[in-house]
């Protein structure tokens, strides 16, 4: 599928009262990541939630702050966070550190979702160049912010169906 054909999706109702969720942020190509966080700033403004922001080194560091964001969470005693979205992009260059950051944060990000079932948006763009990344993180609706944040909420309406926040 390409993004020319993304579908587009309806915004959720969320039960209870509006979520809260940490934006972990690797702005590393700035003007991407700001675009993808736009994009989910917007459908989180449609519903009311608000989102806290922290800025990690790239993209290598999201699954370290993840699961340091998770740890404070549950030491603090009380939900400080309803969902978690992470945001970069890793463009492919000349060498295999593009293929070595990717495996490795997709798999770490991949162990501690299915670890904790914390509700997690995953928006790591992978791309071959950076005309990729800025088409995926335009203003509309195949914004991969927008996505990955739709991703959180559907867990957030699940983990609250089922008790569990």
């Amino acid at each position: 599928m390409s993004t020319a054909d993304a579908p587009e999706r309806a915004i959720p109702t969320i039960p209870g009262r509006p979520p809260r969720i940490l934006l972990i942020q690797a702005p590393y190509y700035e003007a991407v990541v700001g675009g993808m966080r736009r994009g989910a700033e917007k459908i989180l403004t449609q519903i009311g939630a608000s989102m806290d922001v922290v800025d990690v080194a790239g993209a290598y560091e999201l699954p370290a702050a993840l699961r340091m964001a998770i740890r404070r969470s549950a030491e603090a005693g009380t939900i400080t966070w309803d969902g978690f979205l992470l945001l970069g992009c890793v463009v492919k260059g000349e060498t295999d550190h593009y293929q070595f950051i990717c495996d490795a944060v997709c798999q770490g990000v991949m162990d501690i979702s299915s670890e904790t079932g914390v509700p997690l948006g995953f928006g790591l763009l992978t791309v071959e160049n950076l005309a990729q990344a800025e088409a995926r993180s335009a203003d509309d609706h195949h914004n991969k912010g927008g996505e990955a944040v739709q991703a959180v909420l559907q867990q957030i309406i699940l983990a609250r169906r089922w008790g569990l926040a």
